[in-house]
């Protein structure tokens, strides 16, 4: 069984620097998302800029996953394919990127409402990033990975919504992942010691309805079982001592959607 690797400072930092070139292709996919588009236009811009700013994808080719981005439509939770559907008014997109930076990754997520979408997807994008922040809060020094758990599942079945189980956060690093396992469910101060120089990926995937996920024949997508939306946001956070160190950032892609509300 593999070991958890303790980052050094200097690895954080290059962390870092990963964390944030998946933050700008964030946003700029934010630029661009909107009716009328299709969702493999976003997977080429993605790699493009990813390219363009020295980095790889680090998904394209994983385990052979065939694209750069993971774009999870509506009812699919993640590793979505992108493909020639065309996105319309009211769709719920979440998109997953990773990128390879002077050999360490970086892996971030945010979901996106395509133009009006209703007051129950709406909720469920708010709660979903509540989840996230909720989460975050608990990656200090002292904590356990099942605190990070129980924050997430604690606030979205609290809201009636479903939390994903078959598919956890991760160790981040030298590889996309690494241990540990950060699970979005968990009890209070069970699971492994968060520790100075962990880095993790936390990322709640919370659904609409029930909790209970599809596996497609694709070997990828997986959709919720009872057909719901579902919502997926995700950081990569540093474990520090009294606050965590939040690598990624969701800044580049609040503003771009700020803007575009502005206008």
């Amino acid at each position: 069984m593999s070991k958890i690797h303790y980052k050094s400072v200097e690895e954080i930092e290059l962390i870092r620097e990963s964390s944030l070139l998946v933050s700008k292709t964030l946003g700029e996919i934010a630029k661009v998302i909107a009716p009328g588009v299709k969702t493999i236009e976003l997977d080429k811009l993605a790699e493009t800029f990813i390219r363009d700013n020295g980095g790889v994808p680090a998904f394209l080719n994983y385990h052979g996953f065939p694209y750069s981005l993971c774009i999870s439509l509506n009812d699919q939770v993640v590793h979505g394919f992108p493909g020639s559907h065309v996105l319309t008014e009211g769709d719920l997109v979440s998109v997953d990127c990773g990128v390879i930076l002077n050999k360490y990754y970086g892996d971030s997520a945010y979901t996106f409402a395509i133009g009006e979408v209703s007051d129950q997807v709406k909720k469920l994008m708010r709660v979903t990033q509540e989840c996230l922040k909720l989460g975050v809060e608990k990656a200090v020094v002292g904590m356990r990975i099942g605190d990070i758990g129980y924050a997430v599942q604690e606030h979205a079945e609290k809201n009636g919504f479903g939390v994903v189980k078959e598919l956890v956060g991760h160790g981040v690093g030298l590889k996309l992942h690494e241990k540990p396992e950060v699970p979005n469910y968990g009890k209070r101060g069970a699971g492994i010691k968060l520790e100075e120089g962990m880095v993790i990926a936390i990322e709640p995937m919370i659904n609409a309805g029930r909790a209970g996920v599809k596996f497609w024949d694709d070997g990828w997508t997986v959709s919720t079982s009872d057909k719901k939306p579902s919502a997926h946001y995700e950081h990569t956070v540093a474990v520090r001592k009294g606050t965590p160190d939040i690598l990624s950032t969701f800044d580049y892609v609040e503003n771009v959607l700020k803007e575009k509300n502005n206008n």
